[in-house]
């Protein structure tokens, strides 16, 4: 039996490209000079970006609502 402790909202797609754009934004951290603050910030959306990509849960998106399955993202 499987036990969900929260409902994913992250369709595998995008959670494909979250973990890439996490890995892009680190490696633009770390291959351009800027100044702490700006890298600070920059490390922390890209794990921000990655994390939710590996949960498959997004704050935000549970904000906004959304949901796996629903009919308003089933809309051609």
């Amino acid at each position: 039996m499987r036990y969900m402790f929260y409902p994913k909202n992250v369709p595998n797609m995008e959670r494909i490209f979250r973990l890439v754009l996490g890995i892009a934004l680190l490696g633009i951290t770390f291959l351009t000079d800027q100044a702490p603050i700006g890298a600070g910030l920059l490390i922390f959306s890209a794990l921000f970006v990655m994390v939710t990509a590996f949960v498959g849960w997004c704050p935000a998106c549970a904000m906004m609502g959304r949901k796996i399955g629903s009919k308003s993202q089933n809309r051609g």
